[in-house]
């Protein structure tokens, strides 16, 4: 097949939905198939060179630093003609999830769309124009009740998001419930972790790891609060913050304020190729975010064998067992945070084997497999 992907985010700029996007890529040009991406130019920090990744003219998102927006007319149509493209897959519903859908229709090919991100939560963070929170929110449910009624099938990584856009929008055809997969030979508890513990000094301290944006819809607040009493039954215990983001400095301030600073360690941006290392030298891997319509670093830390402290909240119930691969909390309260943390670090030999057993279903090769099922009912019906 030739699959056109659509993305309102991509590279150089790296967050879920990338890592999402790349992910599917690979496994998807190894099962044999052509894949073309579109997605917004960045001419200020270059997109990698790549024949097969389409630049659309695009401005800045300011309100959102490391985000723009594909706002021009453009040449999809013809190009996506040109391709002789026979799917295309959006993975956004902004101005290019529209130019996915236009381009689509043009072109009389079937689209279907990933729904990633449950962007109304992000409206409280990143609100353009100051406008009135409730009126924006009550267009946006508007347009994307609209957006994907127009969708030939929508796909959707969790059993959560699936019941939040039944509601959103009854008429949507759901085509299937599908995570991204992650791949269990690059995340394995077989990998050191001992390059990373030398690099940050971590060797005999207990290493509760963070990987993800630095944003406020990450609810960082909540595990950094949660970490003195982590260090009242753990006094050698680390807090390691994989990632960059707006809130980098917020957070810095936060850490200075509560006296941690040297016990919360920033790494800033982690290459790709080294992210299983630190997965590798962290005992548990905690996430506080109610904004995970997935959250794909759940499901490559417990590949990696980590079992995971995390939000009770939208998908990560779905993949976190409580007392098998890891613990969960209510993500508003710092001190239940803490105990989730410290039943997985007292109980971290026990749900190492268990944490990775529970990823398998979910790997890159089986996930890809069911979503070239959902192109190939779509292109014969």
């Amino acid at each position: 097949m030739r699959i056109a992907l659509f993305t309102d985010t991509y590279l150089p700029t790296i967050d879920g939905v990338v890592t999402s996007i790349l992910t599917t890529r690979r496994q998807l040009e190894a099962d044999g198939h052509e894949v073309v991406v579109f997605a917004p130019d960045d001419p200020g920090r270059r997109m990698p060179s790549d024949p097969r990744t389409i630049p659309l003219r695009a401005r800045a998102f300011r309100s959102y630093p490391g985000y723009r927006l594909a706002m021009f007319p453009g040449h999809e149509v013809d190009l996506v003609k040109d391709l002789d493209i026979d799917v295309i897959h959006s993975h956004g519903v902004g101005f290019v999830g529209v130019k996915g859908l236009w381009s689509a229709w043009q072109a009389r090919i079937p689209i279907v769309q990933t729904f990633h991100t449950m962007i109304q939560d992000t409206l409280p963070f990143y609100s353009p124009f100051g406008l009135n929170l409730h009126l924006l929110e009550r267009g946006l449910r508007l347009y994307l009740r609209i957006f994907l009624r127009k969708c030939q099938g929508v796909v959707v990584p969790s059993r959560a998001v699936l019941d939040e856009i039944l509601a959103l929008s009854p008429e949507a055809s759901i085509a299937d419930v599908i995570p991204t997969g992650v791949d269990p030979v690059r995340f394995h508890p077989a990998l050191s972790g001992h390059e990373v513990r030398n690099r940050w000094g971590l060797n005999g301290n207990d290493v509760i790891l963070h990987v993800g944006r630095v944003a406020p819809e990450k609810n960082l607040q909540t595990l950094i609060h949660a970490f003195p009493r982590i260090q009242a039954r753990n006094p050698d215990a680390k807090l390691l913050i994989v990632g960059s983001g707006p809130y980098l400095e917020k957070y810095y301030d936060v850490v200075r304020h509560l006296g941690l600073s040297g016990d919360v360690i920033f790494t800033g941006f982690v290459p790709d190729e080294d992210l299983p290392k630190y997965y590798a030298a962290a005992d548990v891997f905690a996430i506080a975010s109610r904004f995970e319509t997935q959250g794909l670093v759940v499901l490559e830390a417990l590949a990696s064998g980590t079992p995971v402290a995390g939000a009770n909240y939208r998908a990560i119930p779905e993949f976190v067992r409580e007392g098998v691969n890891g613990a969960l909390f209510d993500p508003q309260d710092p001190a239940a945070c803490a105990g989730a943390i410290q039943r997985c670090l007292d109980e971290r030999d026990a749900m190492r084997e268990a944490a990775r057993a529970s990823v398998i279903p979910y790997s890159v090769d089986r996930c890809t497999r069911r979503l070239e099922g959902v192109y190939e009912r779509l292109l014969t019906a």
